[in-house]
């Protein structure tokens, strides 16, 4: 099962960045092949993806969830996948945002993407577009501080 490891730091302060992840209908402003990501109740997300010409729709289950410090999921339908969000302030005004996630690739094409990387080089792209997005907005769209 690939395992995905990336790290950003983001120019907002710890609250700010972990209260924007817990917007995930707003998934679709930066993570590439996203299409909708519902919030089904506290702790069920349901997703809608098309990526590499594979669409998907599956359910998530959020399993561990701390304001300002983490989120983890895993996936209860469909392919098996799972990760861990974690937040670690650098300093007053600057967040370290990081993602592990381990998927099982399912199709010919998800196969392939993940042995060249692009499952890595995908999720460095969506940190990059979420580090835009947040420090351009300078606030969060929503928060939910909830613990899980």
């Amino acid at each position: 099962m690939p395992t995905i490891d990336q790290t950003i730091d983001v120019a907002v302060p710890i609250s700010t960045a972990y209260d924007q992840w817990t917007q995930f209908e707003e998934f679709p402003h930066f993570m590439g092949g996203v299409e909708e990501v519902r919030q089904v109740t506290d702790t069920l997300t349901h997703w809608r993806t098309s990526i590499g010409g594979v669409e998907r729709e599956f359910d998530a289950q959020i399993t561990d969830q701390h304001p300002d410090q983490r989120v983890a999921w895993r996936s209860v339908d469909g392919p098996t996948h799972e990760g861990v969000v974690t937040f670690e302030a650098v300093d007053a005004g600057t967040t370290r945002v990081h993602v592990e996630t381990r998927w099982e690739p399912d199709s010919l094409v998800e196969k392939a993407g993940a042995a060249v990387g692009a499952d890595d080089l995908q999720v460095k792209a969506d940190l990059k577009r979420f580090k835009e997005f947040i420090e351009n907005r300078g606030t969060e769209t929503g928060a939910w501080r909830g613990d899980v």
